[in-house]
This record gives structure tokens, C-alpha cells and sequence, in this order.
């Protein structure tokens, strides 16, 4: 029996995060392997979504062929019935960047049941991938999925060149999409407490997910000395790649990631790193490579700013070692390949 897959996903497949970006390019190398296996839109708003939306994923999922493994991305897979998704008689395997509960801003009660509702989801799954070993521990910590049941899968970098880093005043950059969890406003807050260091500051990264989280930061950045700080939203790959070379210092004051793409990233540019420890961020960067703060911390934050603007040694020091550990990291066929033998295995295991 040949094997049949879909990479199931909601929202735009295109959407420029991390996440999606993963999402496009496991499906990319899964069929460069040989793999069966096909994108298949959920529809928009998950994981707060309409019973509406969520009963169309469910017949796009049901109208897939008998024996079609399903790999579903946790973004909708968390928000989906449980007992709906058991009676799709699919193989089942989840893709969990990071659990849903944990994304910053949610209130107390739709934090409680996006945790409830996704933990009764992966109990369905026969399998779950995820992007890094922080998220493994954390499945099988606080919800219930046996570690045997996980493969890890880390997202891959492409080779790159080292970034000069020789900029003068320090040219800091952050990448990522302006959405609460991303901490863009603790950043701002950090950097206003410099206001005696010479520097500048682009953050690249989408400015539509959360409207009212860009404004607020855009009129943060307004308070600043003109010029310190520009918001530039998404690049194209080539306009991104210019903004690494462009730059000095790496800066990501996220409050949580499920690995963190864009610092993987900025290592195999040789960036020296200024991040947060939250969720995989501070394994993502290793010791040496960068300083790592508390996520949330302004003060905290301000100060290690400080201390890298300030000392051209320092960052030539963290230059290194985070060009080191750079060179270091997986590609993308070496998840592709882990996912794959698990796509098989779930697949023969149901035929």
C-alpha cells in the first residue's frame, strides 16, 4: 500500500511567521523524498474560531481518501473536537510549534480551554511532531503525551554568509511578526532607558496579524529620538537576508518560542544575540553565543543591551561562538526525514 499524506494547516500558507515558514518548507522536502503528501487548507481564524469554520476543517479532513495519514498543524489541530477528530477513522499525527495556551494575551478562561481542548486533541494523535525538545517535555509534562509517541523534527537553516558587524553607531535588528507574545513592547521600553548610547533598531516581521499591538508599538517607537527605531513589516527572502548582513546585533524580546527560527537564523550569521529564555529561546541560543534575560523584563533587558552596545570586544566574542554553533545546526532534510519515518510508521501501523 502506498502511502498517502496531507499536511493539514489553517489560515494562508504564505503567511510570513516562523510557523508557516516551517510548514512550507517540511511539505517542500517531505516531497523531495519521495512522499505522497499534499497541502490541505483548514480555512481562517483558528484557533478562536466560529463551530462554523471548525465543522468545514473537519469535513475537509473526513473528505480526504481512507488511509490518508493526516499530519494537522497544532495552530487548528488544538481547537478541534476530540471526539470528531476519532471519528475521521485517519491516522493522526499532530505538528506542534507550541501549545496554543501559551500565547501571550489570553484571558484566564480561553487560556483553560485552549490547554483543555488541545490536550484532549493530541490524545487522539498516534503521533506528535515537534520543533524542539523543550516542547516534547513540555506534551509530556502537562499533557499527557507519552515521550515515545513524540518525534522531535528541528527546523533546518540554509547555509548563509557571516555578517560583517562593523556597523557604527551598533545597528540592532528583531525579526518577527508585531503580535503580543513577540515582547516588542518590553523591547521599547528597554531601549528608552539608552537613550545615552548611540544605536538604531529595524524590526522586520508582519504588521497585520494584530493591528492594535502595531499601533501601540508604532507609537512607542514615536516617543523615541527620530530615527532610533523603524518598523519596515515583511521583507521578501532577499530583503531579509540584506537586513541580517546589515546588522550588528540580534535581538528577540519574545515571551515565549517553540524553537525560534529567526534565532537559528541570526547564529548561522554570526550575529551575537540578545534574547529571552522563554520556551525554547534560551536552548535555541547556546551559552556564549548571546545574553539571555527573563522574558518581560525591561530592566533586565536594558541592561544587557547595554552591555553589548557598549563593548565591541564583547560582540566580537559572541560573534564567534555564535557563528560556531551556527555552523552546527541541522539542515531541513534532517526533519523531513524524521517526519517521514513517522508518517510511515503511523501509516503501516493503521493499514
Amino acid at each position: 500500500m502506498t502511502l498517502r499524506a496531507v499536511l493539514a494547516f489553517p489560515g494562508d500558507l504564505d503567511t510570513p511567521t516562523g510557523g508557516y515558514a516551517y510548514d512550507r518548507r517540511m511539505l517542500a522536502e517531505l516531497k523531495a523524498l519521495g512522499l505522497d503528501i499534499a497541502p490541505l487548507p483548514l480555512g481562517a481564524g483558528f484557533p478562536l474560531t466560529s463551530p462554523e469554520a471548525v465543522g468545514r476543517a473537519l469535513d475537509r479532513l473526513a473528505a480526504t481518501a481512507a488511509g490518508t495519514v493526516l499530519l494537522v498543524d497544532g495552530l487548528a489541530l488544538g481547537a478541534l473536537p476530540a471526539h470528531r477528530l476519532a471519528a475521521l477513522g485517519r491516522p493522526l499525527v499532530g505538528l506542534v510549534h507550541h501549545p496554543l495556551a501559551l500565547e501571550t494575551g489570553l484571558d484566564l478562561e480561553t487560556r483553560a480551554l485552549l490547554e483543555a481542548s488541545e490536550r484532549a486533541a493530541l490524545a487522539c494523535c498516534q503521533a506528535v511532531v515537534v520543533t524542539a525538545p523543550s516542547t516534547a517535555r513540555l506534551l509530556a509534562a502537562d499533557y499527557g503525551v507519552a515521550p515515545a509517541a513524540v518525534t522531535l523534527a528541528l527546523p533546518g537553516t540554509a547555509a548563509a554568509p557571516r555578517a560583517p558587524g562593523d556597523g557604527d553607531p551598533v545597528r540592532l535588528l528583531a525579526i518577527g511578526s508585531v503580535i503580543p507574545r513577540k515582547g516588542y513592547d518590553v523591547l521599547l521600553d528597554a531601549l528608552a532607558r539608552l537613550g545615552d548610547l548611540p544605536f538604531s533598531l529595524t524590526v522586520v516581521g508582519a504588521l497585520d496579524l494584530d493591528p492594535a499591538t502595531a499601533a501601540a508599538v508604532g507609537a512607542q517607537a514615536a516617543r523615541l529620538p527620530e530615527g532610533r527605531v523603524r518598523f519596515v513589516g515583511a521583507l521578501a527572502p532577499a530583503q531579509v537576508e540584506a537586513a541580517y548582513q546589515a546588522a550588528d546585533v540580534f535581538v528577540h524580546p519574545s515571551f515565549y518560542e517553540g524553537y525560534g527560527m529567526v534565532l537559528a537564523e541570526a547564529l548561522k550569521r554570526g550575529l551575537p544575540v540578545i534574547c529571552t529564555t522563554g520556551g525554547a529561546a534560551g536552548e535555541t541560543v547556546p551559552d556564549g553565543a548571546g545574553l539571555k534575560v527573563p522574558p518581560g523584563e525591561a530592566p533586565a533587558l536594558a541592561a544587557a543591551l547595554r552591555q553589548v552596545i557598549a563593548d565591541r570586544a564583547l560582540r566580537r566574542r559572541l560573534s564567534d561562538v555564535a557563528f560556531a554553533a551556527g555552523a552546527a545546526l541541522p539542515g531541513w532534510a534532517d526533519g523531513a526525514r524524521a517526519i517521514a519515518a513517522t508518517l510511515a510508521r503511523v501509516g503501516g501501523r493503521a493499514s
